[in-house]
């Protein structure tokens, strides 16, 4: 029980080492993962713009749409 108590403290300390040290190679990958978040934010936000895009054109057609059927059926009541 001894052995794995020290093992486990050896773990953890190694690993608070691990996450306090600021050498280039940590800094370079924390630049990485935020480059890749950011670039990520901006392709969900591409996403989001252009589901906006088609909704908007969407609506716009069943105003089109719409629009047209009135025009039909003016034109149905005076051919009457």
């Amino acid at each position: 029980m001894k052995k794995l108590a020290i093992v486990t403290v050896a773990v953890l300390a190694l690993g608070v080492a691990a996450c306090t040290k600021n050498t280039a190679e940590n800094n370079a990958a924390n630049e990485t993962a935020v480059e890749n978040t950011a670039s990520t934010d901006v392709n969900v936000a591409t996403d989001a713009t252009a589901n906006a895009d088609a909704a908007l054109n969407a609506a716009g057609n069943a105003v089109e749409n719409a629009g047209n059927a009135v025009d039909n059926a003016q034109a149905a009541v005076e051919n009457k």
